[in-house]
Formats: C-alpha cells, structure tokens, sequence
C-alpha cells in the first residue's frame, strides 16, 4: 500500500465535493457570472469556473488511481493559490472561529499535495 493512500483519498473527496455539489445547484455558474466576470474576467467567468470545478474532478480521479500525481497536484495548487490571492487574502488566515473565508484550508491542501507529490521530500535521492 502506498504510503499516500489516505492523504490522495481525503484531497480526492475533498475535491470531489467542492466540485460536484456546485455543478447541480448552480453554484459554479453563481462563481462564474457573480463573481470572476465582476472582478474582470467577463466573458470568460463561467468558463473559468467551470475548468476550475473540472480540473477538481480529474485531479481527484487522477489522485485515487495514482497517476499524474505531480500534474494533478500543480495544476491544483495553482487554482488553490490563485483562490487564496483572489478570493481568500483579503479575508485573513482563519476559514472559521477567528475569522470567515481565509487561506488556512487553501494552506493545508497546497501542503498536503506537496507531501503527496514527493513523499520522500524534495531532494532528487531522497532517502526515508
């Protein structure tokens, strides 16, 4: 068993979730046309939106089958980061408790998909 397993599972239904939900309650339309297309993504908002939500799908898929772990985890680390710098700075470090909406969860699954990504550290030889 892969030392990753249980880290690609919870990211994949965490992914999962934040993607699937919002395709069946226009939420990812909602994100698209009420928000990118407001702060100067028009026309692409929807668009944007709906690649995001997509790109969720697929990383989660490609985390639970183990393959293109390193794809699936930068392409999802660039739309975490990009959510943090549009979405979750202004709002500071906490999602709850000291705060609302900031970049702690976003911080946590960028950390995590890097732990995923070289399990043995970033060294090219990395010993365990």
């Amino acid at each position: 068993m892969n030392g990753t397993l249980l880290l690609r599972i919870a990211v994949a239904i965490i992914l999962l979730t934040h993607s699937v939900f919002g395709m069946f309650n226009n939420g990812i339309n909602d994100f698209g046309n009420l928000y990118l297309n407001q702060i100067g993504f028009a026309p692409f908002g929807v668009f944007l939106a709906w690649s995001i939500k997509l790109s969720h799908v697929v990383a989660a898929l490609l985390l639970i089958l183990n393959k293109y772990i390193k794809l699936a985890g930068f392409v999802t680390i660039f739309v975490l980061l990009m959510g943090i710098v549009l979405v979750h700075f202004e709002e500071g470090w906490f999602v709850v408790g000291g705060g609302r909406n900031g970049v702690e969860y976003n911080f946590l699954l960028i950390v995590v998909l890097f732990a995923i990504m070289f399990p043995n550290g970033f060294k090219k030889n990395a010993i365990e």
